[in-house]
């Protein structure tokens, strides 16, 4: 048989303990073979099969055989550990944010190629259920030339949590977090946009860094313009807007609730399965009959499934097929993301 990818997982926190290490090992021709973390012992409970590093230094050190580095860090880490992972000559993925700014993202851009390695940003979210629906939905065309998107991210966390994505530090707040989630995704869907404006506030008390952002974008020219979409994210929505509203000039579709990957990974649930990544909410569709009067209908949820994310890298590291996240997808995901940070801070729409 063909031996599994070894894999090496960096930082154990909240990212690599419910997205990374079961995700990764629930695919075929994976294998966490290594942790860095400085929790051992949590660790060793969980996956008492692989060893466990003080750091990344060590780990690269003592794991010739290992060809992939997961880089779940917290963000100020991505930079340098994704780095000394690709210098020693191993493929790397990077939970997302992919690093600190556009600049850095060049730089592991450059170092890949140079080396040869692959390096890709973790967008699971992809793979969700009702963004695959979404994607679906627009692709038969089924609401006519989309005119007006928005895509929600809100939660009910009132209170400031002592960890570091919520304090001073850098690549902390929520526009990195969660803004990365829904610009990869209204850029796959409608592709790069001709201009963004930002507006973003700590609205809680005791709230640091950003927990709310309201971005615009627009696509004045090209295939989909003319088309606005809002991106929204708050820590303070008791009753949540819909996951997705979309206008086009036939219909419209929207979407309650979120994927259920998420709560099934923190309960400690492993990918895989029947029922896994299915999605009981389905959306409204409401299409203009020829009547002239709307005739709603539900839409049935695609299963979601994140393994597919690291099943793309597995073949990619073979050499039969691309990443799922290219490096030039990452660079522009992040320098989107630094023109947003650029936009709040002037106050004013800037082209992209």
């Amino acid at each position: 048989m063909t031996q599994p990818i070894r894999a090496g997982l960096v930082g154990y926190g909240f990212a690599g303990q419910t997205f990374h290490a079961p995700v990764l090992s629930a695919v075929p021709g994976l294998q966490l073979a290594a942790v860095a973390s400085s929790q051992p012992d949590k660790v060793q409970a969980d996956w008492p099969e692989a060893a466990v590093f003080p750091d990344v230094h060590a780990l690269l050190a003592a794991q010739p055989a290992v060809e992939l580095v997961v880089v779940a860090t917290p963000n100020e880490a991505h930079f340098p550990v994704a780095k000394a992972a690709l210098e020693a000559g191993r493929h790397v993925v990077v939970d997302k944010p992919f690093v600190l700014d556009a600049r850095q993202a060049r730089q592991l851009a450059d170092l890949a190629r140079a080396r040869g390695k692959i390096v890709s940003v973790y967008q699971n979210r992809r793979f969700d259920s009702d963004f695959l629906t979404l994607k679906q939905v627009l692709a038969e065309g089924r609401v006519g030339r989309p005119v007006f998107f928005e895509s929600h991210f809100d939660r009910y966390r009132p209170d400031v949590r002592v960890r570091w994505r919520e304090q001073k530090v850098p690549g902390a707040g929520l526009w990195v977090d969660l803004g990365s989630h829904l610009m990869d995704q209204a850029v796959q869907l409608f592709g790069k946009p001709d201009s963004i404006q930002l507006d973003s506030a700590a609205l809680r008390e005791g709230a640091v860094v950003e927990d709310y952002f309201h971005a615009v974008l627009r696509w004045d020219k090209g295939p989909h313009a003319p088309l606005r979409t809002v991106l929204h994210a708050t820590t303070l929505a008791a009753d949540p807007a819909p996951r997705y509203i979309l206008h086009g000039t036939r219909g419209s579709y929207v979407k309650y609730g979120v994927d259920p990957q998420e709560d099934a990974l923190r309960t400690g649930a492993r990918p895989g399965g029947e029922g896994w990544g299915v999605d009981a909410d389905d959306g409204l569709l409401t299409l203009i009959g020829d009547t002239g009067q709307p005739e709603p209908s539900n839409v049935p949820t695609l299963a979601g499934d994140y393994t597919r994310y690291y099943a793309a890298i597995r073949d990619a590291i073979a050499g039969q097929g691309p990443a799922p996240v290219t490096p030039e997808e990452a660079v522009q995901l992040m320098e989107l993301l630094d023109l947003g940070a650029q936009s709040a801070e002037e106050g004013r729409a800037l082209p992209t």
